[in-house]
């Protein structure tokens, strides 16, 4: 097997003392790992930042055995928020979220072009909404689209939730009403807890999952 690619950096991992294994997600080839001889060497290492957008051939003898890559770098993406933590770990959230749930070799266009368009707007104001967003529109594409429209009454007044296994989440104001502008903290933190909530009670513990550290991370931040 033999092809060309683009795609980015979702992780790596030591596999022995001058190469790595690499997860990426690419454009018309899905997530996929591979070796890269020679990745942990110092004239290379600086390339494999997660998040960063690469040229990839990947060769393999076998489609049951992992294959290999040769890496060129297309655009450092990472090194350009090195100053600033939320968007850095808004990265490594991003990219570690797509590894535990995107299947293996299944191609998405719409889902790639998503993640593509949100690292390329991470220097706007508004980066964490579209974060926010770009989190909803990943759970869409795997199958499990918000119904804004659940409701449930309250005190005599009428309040969005939404019903996941039989329990009940309230839906945040940001979520119903995307043209808020001058969002609060706080706002930030109940739409990041309830997406965490959404992408548990679907993806993390039917398929029993580790939610990633760096999602977390990023979750705090706003606190």
């Amino acid at each position: 097997m033999f092809w060309n690619d683009e795609g980015y950096l979702l992780s790596k991992r030591n596999l022995d003392e001058n190469s790595i294994i690499v997860d990426v997600f690419t454009l018309k080839h899905g997530k996929c790992s591979g070796i890269v001889y020679g990745g942990s060497s110092s004239k290379k290492k600086n390339l494999f930042q997660i998040g960063n957008k690469l040229y990839l051939t990947f060769k393999s003898k076998n489609e049951n055995r992992i294959g290999y890559f040769n890496v060129e770098l297309i655009k450092a993406i990472t090194p350009l928020f090195f100053d600033n933590k939320k968007k850095s770990i808004s990265i490594l959230s991003a990219a570690s979220i797509l590894k535990i749930l995107l299947p293996e070799n299944q191609i998405n266009e719409k889902i790639y072009k998503s993640f593509d368009k949100l690292l390329e707007c991470l220097n706007q104001n508004d980066w964490i909404k579209l974060y926010i967003f770009w989190e909803l529109s990943l759970i869409k594409e795997l199958g499990f689209e918000i119904n804004t429209s659940i409701k449930k009454k309250n005190l005599n007044k009428e309040t969005n939730y939404i019903e996941i296994n039989d329990k009940l989440y309230k839906i945040p104001e940001i979520i119903l009403n995307q043209k808020i502008n001058n969002i609060s903290n706080p706002d930030i933190v109940n739409a990041l807890t309830f997406n965490k909530n959404v992408i548990y009670e679907h993806f993390i513990i039917p398929n029993k999952l580790k939610f990633p550290l760096s999602r977390n991370i990023l979750q705090k931040y706003f606190i």
